[in-house]
């Protein structure tokens, strides 16, 4: 499942290459991937011209100037591949489908813009999809209306941070973090990558966590997801970035896949174990359960 940082590196791609284009066409192979009605597609998408590419946690939404949205998950092996004259790239799933003939038999939606360019919405195991809707009622879908807020936002202080996780005391750190009713688009990576900067260990109940070590989970989180943005995301298996390259955050994790290595704050070795479910890299020795 991919992160915010690479669901945002994917935005902006996408707002860099389809702003102000113009749908002339499209078409679909399953209902899954497009649950549109016919009389909406005619009447709001043909012929709407994209006026925007944003993002709400991992979720895109591309706003159209009839006032509807496009709101595309891409799930685990989504794709989404821009071609024209001029440009060529594609974003999600690694697979040869990024650089090969397109359409091919993972393409569930085409969606061809009148200058000729078309964006693809590739897909192997059908669980994205790509809905649309009047853009006002993008907030009210279940999803968003129980989504926290962005951990990135200019306005998004330390002090609702620490409120936001106030609800859940008696739940481990890594689980909170990787609740997505608490904090919007924190996933795995940066949920270890976070935790070992800020030295809490990710079994750490939250009522056991004082006001200045979440203080410094605030820095540490949002430093680490705005590295991973600039560096294209990570290469977690099945991202790569708006050019269709893997992302290179990988290259300065700390913690995450890095088991039996030195700890490079303290040395010790990095060990591996389970927490909410999930496979969690941990210094057992910088990262002590209180």
């Amino acid at each position: 499942m991919p992160e915010l940082p690479e669901v945002e590196t994917v935005r902006r791609g996408l707002n860099r290459l389809i702003v102000g284009r113009t749908i002339a066409s499209v078409v679909h192979d399953n209902d899954k991937s497009f649950p549109n009605a016919q009389v909406d597609v005619q009447h709001f998408l043909l012929g709407a011209t994209v006026v925007d590419v944003r993002r709400r946690a991992k979720v895109l939404i591309i706003d159209l100037s009839t006032n509807y949205s496009l709101v595309i998950h891409l799930k685990m092996t989504g794709q989404l591949v821009f071609r024209s004259s001029q440009d060529s790239f594609g974003a999600g799933h690694p697979n040869d489908s990024l650089i090969g003939d397109l359409p091919d038999t993972s393409t569930r939606v085409t969606f061809t813009f009148t200058d000729d360019s078309h964006l693809y919405f590739n897909d192997q195991r059908k669980f994205g999809w790509a809905r649309l809707m009047p853009t006002q009622e993008v907030p009210n879908i279940d999803f968003m209306q129980k989504v926290g807020p962005e951990p990135l936002e200019a306005d998004f202080t330390v002090e609702q941070f620490i409120e936001r996780f106030s609800r859940r005391k008696k739940t481990s750190i890594k689980a909170a973090l990787l609740d997505q009713s608490i904090i919007a688009g924190v996933g795995n990576i940066y949920a270890d990558e976070s935790l070992w900067g800020a030295k809490l260990h990710p079994q750490r109940r939250v009522g056991d966590v004082s006001k200045n070590e979440f203080k410094k989970l605030y820095t540490e989180l949002r430093a680490v997801m705005n590295l991973a943005i600039d560096k294209g995301g990570s290469t977690d298996r099945n991202y790569v970035d708006a050019q269709g390259k893997k992302g290179s955050y990988m290259d300065f994790a700390r913690v995450f896949r890095r088991e039996g290595e030195p700890c490079p704050r303290c040395g010790a070795s990095i060990s591996k174990i389970r927490v909410a479910g999930r496979g969690t890299h941990v210094c057992t020795s910088c990262q002590v359960v209180q």
